[in-house]
């Protein structure tokens, strides 16, 4: 017996879920990524060619003869470039490093592999000095600091499962029907976005008011803006925009609340606004 599954994509833009394709119903072993390419392919057969994806991938899994011929169905990806990866530098790709954007950027190039052309970013993090090496397929128009900040944004996707299964208590399948799997997966997806278009809706009635949970995020970051200062260094200014953050365990129990006892619409809106506080003062530059 293995472990039932499938893969989501979530919306970085919007911040909503949605269920892609069953890996296993728990009775053999599959591996997800010839499933998701195998996803990708039956997707190109029928999508606009207008409609461009882009997939924020593992190290572990690029493949770059692949991945190439994505780009004519308009499939892009970043990654994280092996330690051990063999390739011959083309030539260098102007940016420019001064705009905020491009912060920790040191150098945007074209590299190549058996034939095969790619973008490579070295990023080095101006709060730790670690150097990132990151690989996209993106058109080189694409600014190399969004391509970095592309990828850190892969943690977003982990709060989202933290949600899922904590929140929700999704850790087991129904059934081994694929079927009944399928949607048991888009009925996790339908719940997250309702409750993420609840807790966002009610972060607009007052703008001049943030969720407790960014004034907490914002506070932590200005403790590590503090200390990266004490080593001449500071945190990339991206990091303090505003952000896709987890929903707050609180919306999901007013939303069951607000179920199980027949509140109304509008007075559990008022319960989600009543939460909001000041903004704090950060520092948040360098």
């Amino acid at each position: 017996v293995y472990a039932a599954g499938g893969i989501y994509a979530l919306n970085l833009r919007s911040g909503l879920l949605r269920f892609l394709c069953l890996v296993t119903n728990g009775t053999q072993r599959h591996q997800e990524i010839p499933v998701l390419r195998d996803h990708i392919e039956k997707q190109n057969k029928g999508n606009n060619s207008s409609q461009k994806h882009l997939y924020v991938y593992d190290k572990a899994v690029t493949d770059f003869v692949w991945w190439d011929r994505q780009k004519r169905h308009a499939n892009y990806m970043i990654s994280m470039l092996k330690e051990n990866s063999i390739a011959t530098l083309v030539e260098s790709i102007p940016f420019d490093s001064q705009h905020e954007i491009n912060t920790g950027v040191e150098a945007y190039s074209v590299y190549e592999n058996k034939g095969i052309k790619f973008n490579v970013v070295d990023y080095r993090d101006p709060e730790t000095g670690k150097l990132h090496r990151f690989v996209t397929t993106l058109p080189m128009t694409i600014n190399p600091g969004t391509i970095a900040m592309l990828y850190f944004k892969r943690w977003t996707i982990e709060k989202t499962f933290n949600n899922t299964k904590s929140n929700f208590k999704e850790t087991k399948a129904w059934s081994s029907n694929t079927r009944s799997l399928e949607n048991q997966m888009r009925l996790t997806a339908m719940s997250y976005n309702l409750m993420r278009v609840f807790e966002e809706i009610s972060k607009t009635q007052q703008p001049e008011l943030i969720h407790p949970s960014d004034k907490k995020y914002s506070e932590a970051l200005e403790i590590r803006q503090q200390q990266a200062q004490k080593r001449d260094r500071f945190v990339n200014p991206l990091f303090f925009q505003a952000r896709i953050s987890r929903i707050s365990s609180y919306t999901i129990r007013a939303v069951q609340n607000a179920i199980i006892t027949g509140m109304s619409l509008q007075c559990f809106m008022s319960s989600l606004v009543a939460r909001l506080v000041s903004r704090p003062q950060l520092i948040g530059e360098h």
